[in-house]
């Protein structure tokens, strides 16, 4: 899953990142009104979630919202403001947020909200998903392979979610990419060919094609 947060105290907003980033979701952040709404008019597809302020220069959080709401785009949005009357909660939801918390908050609590709304999206996905024998769950972040438990780092985790969810289909190096990695990442080019390689090697039984390559374009986990 990828995120966006746009938060203009950065301090707040890289820390916010941080976290996020540890529970393996891929987030980039921006720190001004008008950059956060252009990037999603443009790039929306690219999110499965947006944390936004609604205190913002140029543009607030409100009209972001509204904004987006109008325009069709219905990326779920949670929305953090250092108000917390009523009207202001009500002003916040009806301008088409989806979950709205209030300043200063518990890392925990927005996790807990962020995976919340990523359990009902339009096409919903359960916590554990199996498939050729490999079961992943997203809950207890364990993957196991028959009886064989599997050690993955968050990358290698996170690429292998998105193999499941998608049997059958052919996932180009650029569609993992953008859906593991943020925007600013500036590694090597052949990165997702490394990290396939190693998900082989640990769950491939010998003389199995479990990965299957498509020479100039990416992989495919068939079923």
């Amino acid at each position: 899953m990828r995120l966006l947060i746009i938060e203009d105290h950065e301090k707040l907003a890289l820390s916010i990142k941080k976290g996020l980033e540890h529970h393996s979701y891929a987030v980039d952040a921006l720190y001004d009104g008008e950059q956060g709404l252009r990037r999603l008019q443009y790039n929306h597809s690219d999110y499965d979630l947006v944390v936004l302020d609604s205190m913002l220069p140029t543009v607030d959080g409100v009209t972001i919202c509204e904004t987006l709401r109008k325009l069709g785009i219905t990326i779920p949005i949670i929305m953090l403001t250092a108000k917390d009357t009523l009207s202001d909660k009500v002003n916040g939801l009806n301008s088409g947020a989806d979950d709205y918390l209030v300043k200063p908050f518990e890392f925990a609590e927005l996790v807990a909200r962020v995976n919340a709304l990523l359990r009902r999206p339009v096409i919903t996905y359960t916590a554990e998903v199996t498939l050729r024998g490999i079961t992943l769950n997203t809950t207890t972040r364990k993957v196991a392979r028959g009886d064989k438990d599997i050690v993955l780092t968050a990358k290698e985790f996170a690429i292998l979610e998105q193999f499941l969810r998608h049997p059958d289909e052919v996932l180009t190096r650029d569609k993992i990419m953008s859906h593991v990695w943020d925007f600013a990442f500036e590694g090597f080019s052949n990165v997702v060919d490394v990290h396939v390689k190693n998900l082989r090697k640990k769950l491939q039984n010998k003389n199995e094609t479990l990965f299957e390559t498509i020479h100039g374009i990416g992989y495919r986990l068939n079923s």
